[in-house]
């Protein structure tokens, strides 16, 4: 801007007409729901599906790269490895990245949030849960009851790990705890290396898996300052600012038989269908309901 001024100043002394500025233009890509496969549709966000997405953001012709975050969470995998290809796509463009959350970036939707050199929340947006979760049933006293016998053939001490339909074995809760603190110590250190020294609280309070308004993560330093997209960018880039929302491009199945399956003569497709999308809706409603959302 300073170099613009200049040469505005310099044609102005020779009577030359001021040089405008192009328009600035800023991607926005909006990464909401579960993070990795959800049901049977497997609709979820993953790095394979949005690698196109991502890569269309990163055009030439942006001034950034705005992530609209709005997800509980889901497979720690997914989320490294989109946020890595972020990081990625922003160094070899050298185009900035600021994140946005919605009503919530929690678990994995913050482990996203992390891949921007900026992070904004509402007042209210759930923000946190630096954490990892595990959660199953037993049934081994309900098989029991029924009078149904369990019969299992494995090769491997540990192949059946964790089998729903027998007693909990501390052993393997023992395994699968440390397994659970691996992906912890690996989250933590992504936390610190992309926000350092801006956190402002213990680790005890930011590493306990608990979840914080925008205005309390913000004390934290989790986030970077409150407000939305548009005004934030219009800020930082001025009101003539223009945003390119990527869309997330359909699979051929999808441009061809549309989002909700195709009814064949004995309606058994769409009935597949209908089954798919509940089964994704269940899990994701199980994610969003740990956050009371």
């Amino acid at each position: 801007m300073e170099v613009i001024d200049r040469l505005n100043d310099f044609l102005a002394d020779h009577g030359i007409v001021r040089a405008k500025l192009p328009t600035p233009s800023v991607s926005v890509v909006r990464l909401q729901g579960v993070i990795g496969a959800v049901g049977m549709g497997r609709r979820g966000l993953n790095l394979a599906a949005l690698e196109p997405t991502l890569k269309k953001a990163f055009s030439k012709h942006v001034r950034a790269v705005c992530l609209q975050i709005n997800s509980p969470g889901g497979s720690p995998v997914q989320s490294a490895q989109i946020a890595g290809r972020i990081r990625q796509l922003s160094k070899d463009n050298k185009i900035p990245v600021f994140a946005f959350a919605e009503d919530i970036a929690a678990s994995g939707g913050y482990w996203l949030a992390l891949a921007a050199d900026e992070i904004y929340a509402d007042a209210m947006s759930v923000v946190g849960s630096i954490g990892v979760i595990s959660a199953s049933f037993g049934f081994q006293d309900l098989i029991s009851k029924m009078g149904v016998e369990r019969r299992v053939h494995a090769q491997g001490a540990h192949k059946s790990f964790l089998d729903p339909f027998k007693p909990e074995n501390p052993e393997d809760v023992a395994r699968l705890d440390a397994i659970q603190q691996d992906i912890h110590r690996q989250f933590t250190s992504f936390v610190r290396n992309r926000r350092g020294e801006r956190l402002t609280a213990s680790d005890e309070t930011v590493f306990n898996g608990d979840i914080w308004t925008g205005e309390r993560a913000l004390e934290f330093g989790l986030v970077d300052g409150l407000g939305d997209l548009r005004t934030i960018m219009r800020r930082k880039y001025g009101p003539d600012v223009r945003f390119l929302t990527i869309e997330r491009p359909m699979s051929w199945l999808e441009r061809r038989l549309g989002r909700v399956g195709y009814a064949g003569p004995d309606g058994v497709d769409a009935r597949m269908s209908w089954a798919s999308d509940l089964i994704s809706a269940v899990e994701e409603r199980a994610h969003w309901a740990r956050f009371g959302l």
